[in-house]
Formats: C-alpha cells, structure tokens, sequence
C-alpha cells in the first residue's frame, strides 16, 4: 500500500493552485494542436502567460522555496535546470508544432516532479517559521490569465 500524500502545508497551497493553472496551459496547448490551430496563435497564449505567471512563479520558487533544501539538492539543481530550459524553449519564437510539443511536455514533467518530490520534500524539511515565511512572501496564487481568444475551445476551431 502506497503512503498518503502530505496535506500540502498552506504556504505551499498558491504555489500549487500556479502548478494547477500551468497544467491547464499544457492542455490547452495540447488541445489546439489537436485541433489545428496555428501555432503562433497558440505561442501568443504561451507568450502571455510566461510573462503573467510563469516567470513570477519560477522566481518566487527559486527565491523562497529552493532555498529551504541544501543547495546541492538534485531535485532543486533539477527543477532550476528546468525552469531555465522551459524559459529558453518559450522565448525561441518562432512557435512551431515542434516546439509547442515539447514546451507543453517538458513543463507538465516539471510540475508533477515538483509536486511529487520537490514539495512534500520542502514541506517535510522546512520549519514553522520558514513556511511562514514563504507565506508572507507569496500568500494567494497569481490569478488565472483570462484570454479572449480561446483557441482550445470546441466552438472555435478557425485557423
């Protein structure tokens, strides 16, 4: 029998809830691939949630999660790695369905390492005052980025 996941500790909840909207991203990537939408008007949506969420929450991690664990620690040497991989892949427009393919997998790989490994771990190394910390740093998730071109949609499916 499998251990039960950890309650995620509530400094860790919006970071999270960001996980959850980056995961939503790399459906909907997925799904306007399958429905043959451009590219480039998919890489517009990419583009804009780099800059809106992203990038804040690849930032925020970094400066107050990572630190929490040894600075030697694999999965925070993987998951830094990763956030400069993801960057570098979403800023070498042109977007293609290659790429798009490969940001959308390399980003979902990312957040469930994160969220099976790299959070329970924080949360089981961290103190009291360290989540607190985190906490006052970042306490509620970066809203979720509304998009009038929902290209992800069944009712839209131009090109």
């Amino acid at each position: 029998m499998e251990p039960k996941p950890l309650k995620r500790h509530k400094a860790l909840q919006p970071l999270s809830k960001e996980h959850h909207f980056a995961l939503l991203l790399c459906w909907k990537i997925r799904r306007g691939l399958e429905l043959e939408i451009d590219p480039e008007r998919i890489g517009r949506y990419l583009a804009k949630m780099w800059s809106y969420q992203l990038d804040l929450h690849f930032n925020i991690e970094e400066e107050f999660v990572f630190p929490i664990l040894e600075s030697d620690n694999k999965l925070v040497h993987d998951a830094i790695s990763d956030h400069r991989a993801i960057k570098r892949l979403i800023l070498n427009e042109p977007f293609t369905e290659k790429s798009l393919n490969r940001i959308e997998e390399k980003l979902e790989a990312h957040i469930r390492m994160e969220e099976r490994q790299l959070f329970p771990l924080v949360q089981s190394m961290a103190s009291e005052e360290q989540m607190a910390y985190i906490n006052s740093k970042h306490d509620h998730p970066i809203t979720e980025l509304l998009w009038e071109d929902e290209f992800w949609t069944l009712l839209d499916i131009r090109h």
